[in-house]
């Protein structure tokens, strides 16, 4: 959703139910420097599954999080547990065409009324034969949850550019160059929710949410060794899973008497949950999904990558890679960017949407 058609340089704006993160990127020839980033925390009950509770409190925190950056122009992204994302086929047609189509044909495939939402469209090209049809990316998000977002950052002295759904931020900057000739799953593990989101060709193919994240397994951690949530939260990070899965590799015994194999044993509720509802929407994605445009073997998933400040989680990779019986790798938000100087490596899988915005905002 486009606001200007004007492209200055703007920074990539990432805001979730907990916190604000920002980063600015600059290109000199093929070279990037990241110019500015940080982070805000955000109050409980100020933004709610992705909806604005309460503007004022939000243009507080916006501004002073973003006050020392050097411009005003931003790329914003939108909750992905709101938006609904599918490529559909659609005739051969120019471009001024295929936008006044999208409009009829966006009736057929989302849930509430043209008229209360903001619509986008993209032609996806093929990377496997040429078609004879076009394959059209159909993005769609409420108008009542992108017009508060537009007025907090209005109210905070921003120019926004263009606002984004959070999954194609997390995808340009995950994707290398933007292109894969089998499909692959992106597990974006965030604070209060995880979003799958399914990556083929040259887009995205498929996305949706689920409750499950890292205040979710720290919870579990709390309640089974009666600790409090930030002791929990410190054990989570140190130990995350990897003495247990020790234990499962190797068939080590007697290890869960320790406080170690303990976190691993208070995380398998929500592991379990993780796997099974994974299988589920792979199941439902490989049963429904429309690929062309694809080699034949197109709708197996290939690889996983693990995004988001929860793929931290020491020994998540290894327990998913074997539960699921695909390739899982962490992700790398710099892919597409190369080296960066003044950024701590260790905050990069959080900063992957601001990364992502901030590529559409060079």
């Amino acid at each position: 959703m486009e606001f200007l058609s004007l492209k200055p340089k703007a920074f990539g704006l990432d805001i979730s139910d907990l916190s604000l993160k920002f980063l600015m990127l600059r290109k000199e020839r093929k070279k990037f420097s990241v110019i500015s980033f940080g982070e805000s925390q955000i109050e409980p009950g100020i933004i709610e599954g992705g909806e604005v509770k309460d503007e004022e409190k939000l243009v507080k925190i916006v501004k002073e999080a973003t006050k020392k950056v050097k411009t005003k122009y931003v790329v914003a992204c939108l909750p992905e547990e709101k938006a609904f994302l599918q490529v559909i086929k659609m005739p051969m047609m120019s471009e001024e065409d295929l936008k006044s189509a999208i409009v009829f044909e966006a009736e057929n495939y989302i849930p509430l009324p043209v008229s209360e939402v903001y619509l986008d469209c993209e032609v996806v090209p093929p990377v496997y034969n040429h078609l004879k049809h076009l394959d059209v990316l159909l993005a769609a998000i409420p108008k009542k949850t992108v017009d508060p977002y537009l007025r907090v950052l209005k109210k905070a002295g921003l120019k926004p550019v263009a606002f984004e759904i959070e999954s194609l931020a997390i995808a340009r900057a995950l994707i290398k160059d933007q292109t894969t000739t089998y499909p692959v799953l992106i597990i974006d593990l965030g604070a209060t929710r995880s979003s799958f989101i399914i990556f083929a060709g040259k887009s995205v193919r498929f996305t949706t949410s689920i409750p499950v994240s890292g205040i979710h397994f720290t919870e579990l951690v709390a309640k089974n060794l009666k600790l409090s949530f930030k002791e929990a939260e410190k054990l989570k990070i140190e130990y995350g899973l990897e003495e247990g899965m020790k234990i499962k590799l190797r068939g080590e015994k007697a290890f869960f008497e320790k406080k170690k194999g303990k976190i691993f044993e208070a995380l398998i509720p929500g592991l379990v949950d993780l796997v099974q509802q994974i299988k589920r929407y792979l199941d439902y994605y490989q049963a429904h999904a429309y690929l062309s445009g694809l080699p034949p073997d197109g709708k197996r998933i290939h690889k996983v990558i693990l995004s988001g400040g929860g793929a931290n989680l020491k020994g998540l990779k290894e327990f998913l890679e074997l539960e699921l019986k695909i390739p899982v790798e962490v992700g790398n938000p710099w892919i597409n960017i190369g080296e960066v100087k003044n950024f701590p490596k260790e905050r990069s899988l959080s900063f992957t949407t601001a990364i992502g915005l901030a590529l559409r905002g060079i």
